[in-house]
This record gives structure tokens, C-alpha cells and sequence, in this order.
């Protein structure tokens, strides 16, 4: 009998199956250290204790991505392992704020299975609930991914598409206790602008470029204990159809995040994903760059200081994003843009006398 783990295949998964995912993590502040050394993240709130306690908190959060990103990792080996792609995530909630010295652990729920055409491969649905030691739902989310048959004669499952939300909708956006932004600090937060000064429908270009090299990309994805092998392994990718690693897409995340400071440096948290789609491969040398559209606005109910902005980001390769890039006129994507992503925001809000 093997004592490796060969990762699971599509024919596999059950709906309703239930994986506890193995190895914990304890999130310590070194780990926060060297999330921002890869991004160079600013925002006020996850970079001082001071201005943390400042908005009312016990000390400076976990940044929300490197929450996301950890507990992502912990599914790997029992869902993508042997995946093609993982295709999108829809529903995703950040229930609590994780500090350095929490530990998390995931949980994952097969919510959905449906066989591909080609009779090769299938997309699994599952929801993913990360907790800390108390027992909390720090993170609460759907994904799916394309997963290779291992026996393509294997015969195809009833298949179950879940129906997911468009968008979380903003009452159910949970803030961290004892959030406050009655005191709070523009100018060390690096931005004037409010919850109030921003217009549905307006466009950011966020300006800031970051380029991607292997080293970093790499080390990111072992910081999140990510085993997915087209993200590391060299020799097996060269015969891909790429030819060489792929950038894992939750990079391409935090980047965009970590660049959107420029235009958003008073969105301290990010409280949900409404959907997201990595819409091109991307590599090592290639430059991201990003730009936001506001879609939304919503006031807090139980919170006077903050309101809520729901934001769709894209971020591009090689590409400057002072044209908005999208659509092309014939209603195709441009093929610059590798993440389109639909979330929502916190933000202190000036009528509240700050």
C-alpha cells in the first residue's frame, strides 16, 4: 500500500463529502513580515498596533489575503492536487479577524460536481469553512476547480451545480469588535479620501506597477503550504503546454490588492469576496498592474464610522491601466487582463466628525 498521497481525482469526490484537511497553522508575526515583504502592502490597519488599537481593535490584524490564502492552501492536497485550473470563487466571507498567534485550521465540503464534456476531466464545488483555535469561522467560502479523471471510463457522476450568490449582500458583512473609526488618522492612514468621496461607477487607475519573479512567487506559495505542482516543479512543467510554472492566481490577488493602495489607502479591510476569475495565465517577469471601478455603496447597519464599498478590480501583465483595459469591441476579453475581482471594502467614513 502507498504511504503517498496521490491527490484526488475527479471521480473521487461525493456531494456532501466532507474533508478535514490536515496540518494546522499558527500565523506569526513573521509571517506577516514577509507577506508584506513579497507585496509591499501599506494599509494602515494591518501595518501598526498603535493604529489598530487606535480604530479600536486589541492589536494590528492579519492582513485579510494572507487569511485567505492560508487557509486555501490547507485544501490543496485533497482537492486540486490534480487540478487543470481552479476556475473561480463566489461567497467568500471574512467572518473574524485573525491575529499573529491564532492558529487556523480548514474544512471542506463537496458542494457540487459536474463531468466535462471531453469525458477528461470535471469541476468539483466545494465550500471551504477556515477556524481558529476557539473554534471561530475566521473565513467562509466557495471555489471551484477543474480536476482530472483518473480513469476517463469511469462513469460520470448525477451532476449538482450549487446556486451561488451574485454578491454577498452587505448585511451580512461582518466587522472585526470594536471596530471605531471616530479618531481616525488620515494622514497616517496615507490617504484623504472617505467612505463619502467615492461615486458609484467611478474608475481608478491605481498607476503602480510590480513585477513578478520566480523567487517570489515561489516562496509565496510555500508561505501558504500550497502543493500544487504547476506552481513549483520545473521539470514536469516544461512538457505543459506553457513550458514552465504558472503563477498561483491568489498571487495575482494579494498584488492587485497590495497595489490598489494607490486610489484606496482608506480601505483597511476587505470583508467578502463577491467573485473573482483569473482570466489568463500569468509568469515570472511578468509586470501587474491594476485598476478599480466602484460598483456599489452600503451603509453599515450597528457601525455610524465605516461604510462599505463594493469594488471590481482587474489587473493586468505588461499592460499600464490608465485606458481602463476590458472588453475589447468585439466583446472579448482584453488579453491583458488575468483577474477580474468583485469584493467588498471597509472604510472610515468622514460624516462621522472624523
Amino acid at each position: 500500500m502507498s504511504k503517498t498521497n496521490p491527490g484526488n481525482y475527479f471521480e473521487d469526490f461525493r456531494i456532501g463529502q466532507v474533508i478535514d484537511h490536515a496540518t494546522p497553522r499558527t500565523i506569526t508575526e513573521g509571517d506577516v513580515s514577509l507577506y508584506t515583504a513579497l507585496y509591499g502592502n501599506r494599509f494602515a490597519l494591518q501595518s501598526a498596533d498603535s493604529f489598530a488599537m487606535d480604530c479600536g481593535l486589541e492589536a494590528a490584524p492579519v492582513d485579510d489575503l494572507l487569511v485567505f490564502h492560508v487557509v486555501f492552501g490547507k485544501t490543496v492536497p485533497d482537492v486540486s492536487l490534480n487540478a487543470v485550473a481552479n476556475l473561480g470563487y463566489a461567497d467568500v466571507q471574512f467572518k473574524s479577524p485573525v491575529y499573529p498567534g491564532d492558529t487556523v485550521k480548514t474544512t471542506s465540503t463537496v458542494i457540487g460536481l459536474k463531468e466535462n464534456s471531453n469525458g477528461k476531466t470535471g469541476v468539483v464545488y466545494v465550500r471551504s469553512i477556515g477556524t481558529n483555535q476557539m473554534g471561530a469561522i475566521v473565513l467562509d467560502y466557495v471555489r471551484w476547480v477543474m480536476v482530472r479523471k483518473k480513469d476517463e471510463s469511469a462513469p460520470a457522476p448525477a451532476e449538482v451545480v450549487p446556486d451561488l450568490p451574485e454578491r454577498v449582500d452587505p448585511s451580512l458583512l461582518s466587522l472585526p469588535d470594536g471596530l471605531d473609526f471616530s479618531s481616525y488618522n488620515a494622514t497616517l492612514a496615507g490617504s484623504p479620501h472617505y467612505f463619502e468621496d467615492y461615486q458609484v461607477g467611478e474608475k481608478i487607475d491605481h498607476v503602480d506597477g510590480m513585477t513578478i519573479e520566480e523567487a517570489e512567487h515561489m516562496m509565496a506559495t510555500r508561505l501558504y503550504q500550497n502543493t500544487a505542482k504547476v506552481h513549483f516543479n520545473q521539470h514536469q512543467m516544461k512538457d505543459d503546454r506553457f513550458g514552465r510554472r504558472l503563477i498561483y492566481g491568489g498571487h495575482i490577488i494579494s498584488l492587485a490588492r497590495a497595489l490598489s493602495f494607490n486610489g484606496l489607502g482608506n480601505a483597511q479591510l476587505v470583508a467578502a469576496i463577491n467573485g473573482g476569475s483569473h482570466t489568463a495565465p500569468t509568469f515570472a517577469g511578468h509586470t501587474i498592474y491594476a485598476w478599480s471601478e466602484v460598483v456599489e455603496k452600503a451603509e453599515l447597519a450597528g457601525n455610524a464610522t465605516a461604510g462599505a464599498l463594493r469594488v471590481r478590480t482587474l489587473a493586468t501583465k505588461d499592460k499600464p491601466c490608465d485606458s481602463f483595459p476590458d472588453k475589447l469591441e468585439d466583446g472579448k476579453r482584453d488579453p491583458s487582463v488575468v483577474l477580474d475581482l468583485d469584493y467588498w471594502v471597509i472604510l472610515p467614513k468622514r460624516s462621522n466628525g472624523v
